[in-house]
């Protein structure tokens, strides 16, 4: 089949902004007035600019492209055509479009030729529900057995002096081998403080020593330093780590990078927190390459993610049970005994994540994950067992289906499933569950815990979960949390050093930030209490608006008024993707706001 040059060109502008998606991930601080919450969402965009694509042009475009990859004999000229479209359209530079094109062209390419998408469903997952309907993503039902809800008991707080676990939680690291101190922090790449970002010019910022208030991640140092922190100041009951170990530098990553990566902080972990703290990880969006590239288990060979798990479950088997190590192997999650009536359930994320293009092919319960989580929660509730979820992206951020039938299940097992907790945006947020035949009585609530990278200029930081203990009758709920950061203005610049003669600080302190009962002026942290937290933030914008600063870990500059504040009181309620949509058109963002955050996030 021959086809003209340019028509391909333009046809591979849709596999261009699939594969650039993932330089966007966490909630970016802004520096400007008059900010709205889709502004900040808007900046996820690291270095691209995505207005370039009409819906009628998409559907033009991607018709030449169905029929391009009906020969494998195109994929060349393909691959050629979207590295011309990138930087075309300036969506980034020449070296990264040639560089990420070359990494996703395979898989993205199978992924497509497997997929049967017509035009109009692929433009409406890439434009919108306006431009089409994504028929591969419709509604599907995972079967929740005939057994009838136990009757809800509100949870109360444990009588004073029951015993308490102490549990850390780490999320998204993102350690960059390539960091340098010196190097410009306000370069052109979707990622800057490398030693290729040049140096900083005329009124441009430098990296700093312990890590930048940039789009910059973080030297290996500064994780160890945590790490050494973290050992200094336990013991810990047990550890949630939820992944997001490389770098965002997605363009140019390979399988043994990645790998490289795992096995240090994996082992960095093992070997900081000692052999007997068990730590609970989750797979993140940002261990494979292509990033967000996670195939079902029904696809094999070189392609699957065997390479990935393997590796995985090699370097925690000194944590995980060789049952957990099976399912890991197989698809990225597990479940693990805590302790006698406490299980955690590690959730393989990436399995409802818009950006994962092997969706494309079947997006209906991936690896049956779900209906396998119905299985454990069932047979915990018959043991009287306790749940805990833990997680890379937040459900309420998932596609829509996924998303509902994660919902259900929370609200059929809501006395089971006592605690959630997730990272992947970077800020300290939480999503609420409420129950299904009203939307009214909170059933629960998903943790979303900062990052320790920088990135977009945040303060690095980790949580830690004060969680109820192991007795009889133990709600096994959360009972209060803080936050840690490492102030990078002291960290780098510390008040002993001399203005001439800048130096970092060699033992920087990792301080309390806040604990949130005595910041939000709880007794306990129940969803309800959640819940009614969420009405003071209406009722009271001073409440609020510490919210918002302790959201971005200690570093923002500008507050978060009217528009900003009613888009993200609607993300905080949303705990299902469709309440995040209806809030959305709701409040009159007709829309802007949901395909925001489902283009960006990652």
């Amino acid at each position: 089949m021959r086809l003209a040059s340019l028509p391909v060109t333009l046809g591979l502008i849709c596999f261009v902004l699939v594969v650039s998606s993932p330089y966007g991930l966490s909630h970016p601080v802004l520096d400007e007035p008059n900010l709205t919450f889709m502004d900040e969402i808007d900046r996820l965009r690291v270095g691209f600019n995505w207005r370039n694509l009409t819906c009628p042009i998409c559907k033009t475009l991607f018709t030449v492209l169905d029929i391009a990859l009906l020969s494998d004999d195109n994929m060349e000229r393909v691959a050629y055509a979207v590295g011309e479209a990138c930087m075309r359209l300036h969506l980034a530079d020449e070296r990264v479009c040639r560089e990420i094109t070359e990494l996703f062209r395979d898989d993205f390419i199978r992924a497509l030729q497997r997929s049967l998408l017509w035009p109009s469903e692929a433009c409406a997952l890439l434009v919108g529900s306006s431009c089409g309907r994504f028929d591969l993503y419709a509604p599907w039902n995972i079967t929740l057995p005939k057994v009838p809800k136990p009757p809800v008991v509100p949870p109360s707080p444990p009588k004073p002096g029951s015993p308490q676990n102490r549990v850390l939680f780490i999320t998204d690291i993102h350690w960059d081998q390539a960091y340098a101190k010196g190097s410009s922090a306000d370069c052109k790449d979707p990622l800057c403080c490398r030693n290729d970002s040049g140096s900083p010019s005329w009124r441009q910022r430098e990296a700093g020593y312990w890590g930048t208030y940039s789009k910059c991640d973080l030297p290996l140092r500064t994780v160890e330093n945590l790490l050494e922190n973290v050992a200094r100041t336990g013991p810990w009951d047990w550890v949630y780590w939820t992944g997001d170990i490389p770098a965002h530098n997605v363009w140019s990553q390979t399988r043994k990078q990645q790998l490289s990566e795992l096995t240090v902080i994996s082992r960095l972990i093992h070997k900081h927190l000692g052999p007997h703290v068990k730590v609970y990880p989750a797979v993140g969006n940002h261990e494979s390459t292509p990033v967000n590239s996670f195939p079902p288990p029904f696809v094999h060979g070189n392609r699957s993610s065997r390479w990935l798990y393997d590796a995985m479950a090699e370097e925690w088997a000194p944590w995980l049970p060789e049952p957990a190590l099976k399912t890991l192997r197989r698809g990225g999650f597990y479940t693990v005994e805590v302790q006698p009536g406490l299980r955690v359930v590690s959730l393989n994320m990436n399995f409802c994540a818009r950006e994962n293009f092997w969706l494309m092919v079947n997006s209906t319960d991936p690896a049956n994950q779900l209906q396998w989580l119905v299985h454990i929660l069932q047979t915990s509730e018959e043991k009287g067992e306790k749940v805990h979820i833990i997680g890379h992206i937040p459900p309420g951020l998932c596609l829509s289906s996924w998303s509902w039938n994660y919902y259900h299940i929370m609200n059929r097992y809501e006395s089971t499933i006592t605690g959630q907790f997730f990272g992947h945006t970077h800020l300290d947020e939480f999503q609420m569950f409420y129950d299904e035949a009203t939307m009214t009585r909170a059933v629960g609530v998903a943790f979303i815990a900062p990052s320790v990278t920088t990135y977009i200029n945040l303060n690095p930081g980790y949580r830690v979960y004060f969680v109820d203990g192991n007795y009889p009758g133990s709600s096994r709920m959360v009972l209060d949390h803080e936050t840690y950061i490492l102030n990078l203005t002291e960290a780098n610049h510390p008040p002993t050093s001399s203005p001439l003669a800048p130096h970092p600080d060699p033992t920087p302190k990792w301080t309390l930030l806040y604990r949130a009962s005595e910041a939000y002026g709880l007794s306990s942290l129940f969803p309800s209490d959640w819940d009614g937290l969420l009405r003071t933030f209406q009722s009271d914008d001073r409440v609020f608006q510490r919210f918002w600063y302790l959201r971005h870990k200690g570093h923002v500059s500008v507050p978060c008024k009217e528009t900003c504040k009613t888009g993200l009181l609607c993300f905080l309620r949303s705990g299902r993707y469709d309440e995040l949509e209806q809030c959305d058109i709701l409040n009159g963002f007709g829309g802007d706001m949901v395909r925001a955050v489902r283009k960006t996030l990652c």
